[in-house]
């Protein structure tokens, strides 16, 4: 945590919180192609049946995409065959989403791929994030992101950067608040105007590439991605048509930001779809509520 030091002006806002490592272990692959989203779901179309042993074009762009997840380690450029590693990529990624285990292109898993979603990967430098075996008595499914780093202070500052929207600062103060209700950790928001003391947390709002090797990729695809302890950053994507509530094709950004602050905290993506830390969302609707499975990460993370 930032220290508190004598002279510092605090904007208190009182907030149980703890943000942890997202994965600066995130992607560690440097996404400069901020085309790759489009060029993928123009492509999937064409792609519905196909197997292993076919080859068409827009493969590439599903191996690209799988990629960027941690599905696939490696690709070969251009390369549309649909050959062993795909298809096992594609029903590691079939498993952890709750899909029929085809290997197939089939309709259910092509929908899945174009709804928006988290940036953070499911498979991080390996481990598999969401993914924790037969599960017969219905336990939790929440993940910790790979190297179980966490924050070591309950109380933690946060501070919007420059050109962040003021009509949404509220909106990401209730995620806050949700995460404050159910958790040990308090968030202060440091006054704009503080320049000699840094946040443990960062909060932006940026199009494109915005410095990090991690670029959005405008409308639709990935709508936010966050760093963990001691990174603390959280970055959502401008070009979003984000909107507070549920409204048709837009996205909640409180709900956004709740998934979000939970990659802060640590948390990786989990399986359990009614839960915050699972990586996709559907437009118009609102997923606000922590589930047992986000809570039960916490408590495996930070303790009671």
């Amino acid at each position: 945590m930032a220290a508190l030091v004598s002279g510092v002006f605090l904007y208190f806002f009182l907030v149980f919180l703890a943000p942890h490592t997202l994965c600066r272990t995130l992607i560690q692959k440097d996404h400069t192609n901020s085309t790759v989203e489009t060029l993928f779901f123009d492509s999937l179309k064409n792609l519905q049946g196909h197997r292993k042993g076919d080859k068409v074009e827009g493969l590439y762009q599903v191996k690209q995409y799988l990629n960027h997840y941690g599905y696939l380690n490696t690709l070969e450029q251009n390369n549309d065959e649909f050959d062993d590693e795909l298809e096992s990529a594609i029903k590691t990624y079939q498993l952890n989403h709750n899909l029929d285990t085809t290997g197939i292109m089939d309709s259910s898993t092509l929908s899945k791929m174009m709804m928006p979603r988290c940036g953070v990967p499911d498979i991080i430098n390996g481990t598999n994030t969401m993914y924790r075996g037969t599960n017969p008595f219905n336990a939790s499914l929440y993940k910790i992101l790979p190297g179980d780093r966490k924050w070591l202070e309950t109380l933690l500052l946060y501070k919007y950067v420059k050109g962040f929207p003021t009509e949404r600062i509220d909106s990401v103060d209730q995620a806050l608040v949700i995460w404050s209700k159910k958790t040990q950790f308090q968030f202060f928001r440091l006054a704009d105007n503080i320049v000699t003391q840094g946040p443990d947390i960062s909060i932006g709002y940026f199009s494109g590439a915005h410095g990090d090797g991690f670029p959005f990729d405008g409308p639709g695809g990935v709508f936010a991605h966050a760093f963990g302890p001691a990174d603390g950053r959280i970055h959502f994507d401008a070009d979003e048509a984000w909107t507070d509530g549920a409204s048709p094709n837009m996205i909640d950004i409180v709900s956004v930001a709740v998934h979000e602050i939970g990659h802060a905290l640590g948390l990786g993506h989990t399986s359990v779809e009614d839960a915050i830390m699972y990586p996709y969302m559907h437009y118009d609707i609102i997923r606000r509520t922590l589930h047992q499975d986000d809570l039960d990460g916490i408590k495996a993370l930070y303790g009671s």
